[in-house]
């Protein structure tokens, strides 16, 4: 099987090396791995020292946002005949030794779609995340009616048919619920999976804040209204 590791990337060069060599050597199951590092109009050395590191990258001449990563990604994948495609954030907040336990469940049992749930972390969780969390775990059941204890987690692993199937257009982090509105929207069999977190100062300083919520929830909304 071939997998494609996807790492949405924008100047993240202090930690991106370290998450692409913790990610395993060989996985259960795989026969041939690549990881793409996508780099988002870094004003960094993200693109070089990914390349060091031993990934593939591809670069957006302009910053455009976690979601057009994700789907350059996502386009990649297609393109290379992926059979599974995992995401995961490139700040160091995953810890990669867990993607043999996530692409097993697509892999053995069969699953469309696997979500990495922090809520085992949760009590580790800086404050302004877990309320902008808990803030979209809501408007996100509210919208496509499904439940996830961590619906903006950005470690993922997808199926050949979830590659194939899937229709993104979010450019921001509203990617995260639009994915739940296509495993809604096409039916596809899903599971989540409690993954550890690691939580850094570094880390701590990205990814989304609650006022950031609200901008997601407004693009979501016209979202809906236009679908």
């Amino acid at each position: 099987m071939k997998l494609a590791i996807i790492i949405p990337a924008f100047n993240e060069e202090e930690t991106i090396a370290g998450v692409i060599k913790a990610i395993p050597k060989k996985i259960a199951g795989i026969s041939e791995k690549t990881i793409f590092v996508v780099d988002d109009g870094s004003s960094d050395k993200t693109a070089v020292v990914a390349k060091q590191a031993g990934a593939q990258v591809l670069s957006h001449l302009l910053n455009q946002g976690y979601g057009a990563a994700t789907i350059t990604g996502l386009e990649t994948a297609r393109l290379i005949g992926a059979d599974i495609m995992l995401t995961l954030d490139g700040d160091g907040q995953h810890d990669p030794r867990e993607i043999n336990k996530m692409v097993a469940l697509i892999a053995k049992k069969k699953y469309d779609v696997v979500i990495g749930t922090r809520t085992l972390d949760r009590h580790r969780m800086p404050k302004h995340k877990e309320v902008g969390n808990f803030l979209m775990n809501w408007i996100t059941y509210v919208l496509y009616g499904l439940w996830f204890k961590d619906s903006q987690s950005g470690f993922k692993a997808f199926s050949k048919k979830a590659i194939r199937k899937l229709e993104l257009t979010s450019n921001g982090y509203e990617i995260c619920s639009e994915i739940i509105s296509e495993i809604q929207r096409l039916k596809l069999k899903y599971t989540e999976m409690p993954v550890k977190t690691i939580y850094t100062e570094y880390s701590k300083k990205r990814g989304q804040y609650p006022l950031n919520a609200i901008n997601i929830i407004i693009k979501l909304l016209i979202r809906s209204i236009i679908k």
